[in-house]
């Protein structure tokens, strides 16, 4: 079911599934971006070397060193290089608003900034925010675009910037949120695009004082109401999703948290529809391949296990994916991208690395960080920026693509 725009802001506007009220409410601004300050660096520095040792016997528990056969290792590309960080945390995000400026996220309250194109990182802390109740946040999602910017944390925690980063404000979020906040996408002047964990997608016009809903239903009232369309694993959905990704018109794909069915909503679509994912093992991440819907998407599953599906038809329960050839020796795949038509990148555990050059059908390894220990979870290019590439790990890993 289709409904145009105006009959859909007043049909949310009844709607109390996905339309709490959020309006006029109460925000905080202050000059309160600021380089860290010694107190502020010295209690980086102790946080990051008294978790070295936990992290670092996690990494090795989670993923250990990728155990590449050493022909396969000798004929392996090296196509990423380090890039030094000022912190030692779990990198969860990273955007530009230019071909120089731009900012990356991470764990315990991690926040850097670059003025060169990613060469050289500078950590920032919030003045609002004292030395222990900063390292609590997880930053986890960073969009920018034309100075504008938007930063999504947990706990809870939206901040927004119209000065390029110099001013920051917190914006506070409704109790009656159906779920956590989970992305955000800044699409122009005060305006952005939120996701949360039950699936609501919201719209602001006005730099987060009101937002509108665009989504009628709850996913669990459209499980309930198609409950005999067969898709499988729908009676066993906990009320969450996972992996939200958008494509560059504003369609979104997710992943139930169970991992055995996934969803696609896109721009006037009442509810979210429902997926086979068409095999026994669990769904691990999912997206569109070249960011757009109509290109097709891609899915990843336990045990390193890719496929590709060039459909693009989100009506349909169930597509017709073709398995990429990726020997990962089990490694899980976290994330996958396009760098253009043919040139492919996933990785995965223990910071493994894989490229296709023929569009995803075969792949193979990449030791750029290969003696590393840790976990690779996002690989992200940006076409708009001289198509820059960037990789995101734990232990402050952040690989830059040198091609």
């Amino acid at each position: 079911m289709m409904l145009s725009s105006t009959c859909l802001i007043a049909i949310l506007a009844s709607s109390t599934a996905f339309a709490p009220h959020i309006s006029q409410v109460q925000r905080t601004q202050s000059s309160l971006f600021a380089t860290n300050g010694k107190g502020s660096e010295d209690r980086r520095e102790f946080i990051t070397k008294t978790a070295t040792t936990a992290v670092g016997v996690t990494a090795a528990a989670v993923g250990g060193v990728a155990g590449v056969p050493a022909d396969a290792e000798a004929a392996a590309s090296k196509m990423w290089a380090p890039v030094p960080l000022p912190f030692s945390d779990t990198l969860y995000d990273i955007d530009f608003d230019s071909d120089t400026h731009g900012y990356l996220v991470g764990a315990r309250g991690s926040f850097a900034e670059t003025n060169d194109g990613g060469k050289t990182w500078e950590a920032r802390s919030f003045s609002n925010l004292d030395a222990e109740e900063e390292v609590t946040y997880r930053f986890q999602v960073a969009s920018f675009k034309n100075g504008e910017g938007w930063v999504l944390g947990k706990p809870t925690l939206m901040l927004h910037t119209k000065d390029g980063g110099r001013s920051w404000e917190r914006i506070p979020m409704s109790p009656k949120l159906p779920g956590e906040p989970t992305s955000i996408v800044a699409t122009g002047p005060s305006q952005a695009e939120m996701t949360t964990s039950q699936g609501a997608v919201y719209y602001t016009e006005n730099a987060g004082r009101n937002w509108k809903a665009q989504v009628k239903e709850t996913i669990d009232a459209t499980l309930n109401r198609i409950s005999s369309s067969g898709v499988s694993g729908a009676s066993y959905f906990s009320g969450s999703i996972i992996n939200q990704v958008r494509d560059t018109s504003g369609s979104y794909l997710a992943v139930s948290s169970r991992g055995n069915f996934f969803l696609t909503w896109e721009p006037g679509q009442d509810f979210w529809i429902p997926h086979n994912r068409g095999t026994p093992r669990r769904i691990q991440s999912m997206g569109f391949v070249e960011g757009k819907l109509d290109k097709g998407i891609w899915m990843t599953l336990n045990g390193g296990k890719m496929f590709v599906s060039s459909k693009s038809d989100m009506t349909q329960d169930d597509f017709e994916f073709k398995e990429s050839d990726i020997k990962t020796g089990g490694y899980g795949i976290t994330d996958v991208v396009w760098r253009n038509e043919k040139e492919v990148w996933a990785v995965g555990g223990s910071n493994t690395m894989y490229v296709s050059f023929d569009g995803g059908k075969k792949f193979k390894f990449d030791k750029s960080a290969n003696d590393i220990p840790g976990n690779l979870y996002n690989v992200k290019f940006f076409p708009k920026h001289g198509n820059m590439g960037w990789a995101l790990g734990s232990n402050g890993l952040l690989l830059r693509y040198v091609g």
